[in-house]
């Protein structure tokens, strides 16, 4: 089961979380911001009864050590060795501050950005794919189920599958595999099977392909089926990677060593940002600077960014939703536009999903952080300009955080305090270089968000009573 830190007092010493970094720059915990946040997240409810969920009802999806993390109140989660072993193939993460992008903005910002794509995979999705891989496999179990859109979280768990002997099945949204091909080649190269979703391995995908069969696919319907995959074979759990509390939970390595980086640099950020799907990412850099802004009262601000096709903070609604399309998943109260909503094609991938994270919504509710929306083509020429100055080519997600950076070290201009700007940048682009193609071809466009849609999509969910703790 988990491993703790025994001692209360040593536990709620939460003042030095750079403390946490061990000798080889790898943190030896987690940091779970859920005791720290003023309102807790609303509880999760079960999809038929909607009651709330409880252990046994997660058993036939996740191995007990992530349910205990799903809903634990720790502030601190030690990291098995075992998984420190591996993810310090590639972690600490670099820090770096972007000199060239702040001279050619001519602005007297600092710009820092923690790269998390030198991961083997090449985004932060292995953060979490590889304590998933091992709790699985402590547990017995012999193979995964997952979904993804872009194909980093894909490629992500096939890694880790492969590292701790486990099969993995991916249902891989339809319209990503078109677009990546080589993420689908990535994840078979680590011994994956890879499904374009919708698929007809599960009676959720042949259901969507009876009403459509050239239908696009999205991460509800990918997850629906993966879940179906998951629940019907004994020798098989579910992974995801992103929205849950323990997926954002582990992801707290990225914040946690930028901290000490960036303390190490005597520098302390103004202002988080992250692109936000689900919210694994932007939770990962955020939350550990925003226990200061809690705990000591630092005045950091956090900004969400999420595209103008798919808005879920920015114009979502927070209640309680399915995660899937099929109600496979518990209720989640959060920002959604409506588990059926189908976002536009967009090369962002990774972002076009209709929910965020509960601790993430929870947050934004209560105003604790900021959400922007950007349009893909103005976050697509942000990627060129970053890549020109600074030699990384991010991917479209990734690109979000830049774009938006970009713009808040415009803004500071004739400020008489320069700003210190933190961003994660989440991934490369390396397997996106067919969406930069057709920018650099004149062929993109920007992809469209339907209020219509979102409101038809939202006049089908269910009218439950929030269940608070």
């Amino acid at each position: 089961m988990l491993e703790r830190i025994e001692s209360t007092s040593e536990r709620n010493k939460m003042a030095d979380l750079d403390k946490l970094i061990g000798s080889n720059g790898v943190p030896t915990h987690w940091y779970n911001i859920v005791p720290d946040m003023p309102k807790a997240p609303a509880i999760p409810l079960h999809p038929a009864t909607h009651q709330p969920v409880t252990p046994k009802d997660l058993e036939p999806m996740f191995p007990p050590s992530l349910i205990e993390q799903e809903s634990s109140k720790e502030q601190l989660i030690a990291i098995p060795e075992e998984v420190r072993d591996i993810l310090s193939m590639w972690r600490p993460t670099p820090l770096r501050r972007a000199r060239r992008l702040e001279q050619a903005l001519g602005t007297p910002a600092k710009i820092f950005f923690k790269y998390e794509g030198v991961s083997p995979a090449g985004s932060h999705k292995s953060n979490t794919a590889v304590p998933q891989a091992y709790f699985n496999k402590q547990a017995g179990l012999k193979r995964l189920a997952t979904e993804s859109g872009a194909g980093q979280w894909g490629t992500s768990l096939a890694h880790a599958g492969g590292m701790y002997g486990l099969d993995v099945a991916v249902y891989m949204v339809r319209s990503s595999v078109a677009q990546k091909p080589y993420r689908k080649v990535a994840m078979e190269m680590w011994g994956a099977n890879v499904y374009p979703s919708p698929s007809d391995m599960t009676n959720a995908g042949r259901a969507e392909l009876g009403v459509d069969p050239d239908c696009p696919g999205s991460l509800g319907i990918a997850i629906s089926e993966a879940v179906e995959d998951a629940t019907s074979r004994s020798d098989t759990n579910y992974a995801l990677g992103s929205v849950m509390n323990h997926v954002l939970l582990h992801q707290s390595v990225i914040g946690l060593e930028a901290r000490q980086q960036m303390q190490d640099m005597k520098e302390y950020p103004d202002v988080v940002i992250a692109c936000c799907g689900g919210g694994s990412n932007f939770g990962g850099i955020a939350f550990p600077f925003l226990h200061d802004k809690f705990k000591e009262g630092k005045n950091v601000r956090a900004i969400a960014v999420e595209p103008t096709s798919c808005p879920t903070l920015t114009k979502g609604e927070f209640r309680y939703d399915l995660g899937d399309v099929a109600g496979l998943t518990p209720l989640l109260m959060m920002y959604t536009l409506g588990h059926s909503f189908m976002p536009s094609q967009l090369h962002a991938g990774g972002l076009r999903y209709h929910g965020v994270s509960p601790l993430v919504s929870q947050l934004y509710n209560e105003g604790l952080i900021e959400a922007k929306a950007l349009s893909q083509l103005a976050v697509f020429e942000a990627a060129r300009m970053f890549a020109h100055h600074e030699g990384i080519i991010p991917a479209p997600e990734s690109a979000h955080a830049v774009k938006a950076a970009i713009d808040m070290a415009l803004s500071c201009k004739d400020t008489e305090k320069p700003m210190t700007i933190l961003f994660c940048l989440s991934g490369h682009g390396f397997f996106d270089l067919g969406s930069y193609a057709d920018m650099l071809a004149g062929d993109l466009t920007d992809a469209t968000f339907s209020a219509d849609k979102m409101e038809e999509s939202l006049g089908k969910l269910p009218s439950v009573q929030v269940r608070w703790e």
